[in-house]
């Protein structure tokens, strides 16, 4: 009996780790952020990231010693800092995901 749950729960991680990579592969930005949403996240979420970012660098440069030891000093470096300066600074303004708004371009 529990080997055939362990089993059913693998298969089902299997399956999710299969096909979550293909939906979060999107990177265009598709967002109209409104005015309020542009105000608040200027206002609000920049600064709180920012700070978040500052204090991610810090705990990033105090485990590196352990992370280096242990071989995951790029993934860490990743999560902790990368990941949060890129939703502080290449994000467009009022978008809730990170990225570049693409520009359109029009063809005469």
């Amino acid at each position: 009996m529990r080997s055939k749950l362990v089993r059913t729960l693998l298969a089902i991680v299997a399956t999710l780790s299969l096909t979550l990579p293909a939906v979060s592969s999107a990177n265009t930005i598709q967002e109209t952020p409104s005015a309020l949403a542009m105000t608040g996240d200027a206002l609000v979420a920049r600064p709180v990231l920012l700070a978040m970012t500052a204090v991610s660098t810090v705990i990033y440069v105090v485990s590196l010693p352990f992370s280096a030891l242990g071989g995951n000093a790029g993934e860490a470096a990743e999560v902790m800092v990368v990941g949060p300066a890129k939703a502080t600074f290449v994000r467009c303004l009022g978008c809730s995901m990170s990225g570049r708004k693409l520009e359109k371009v029009s063809e005469q």
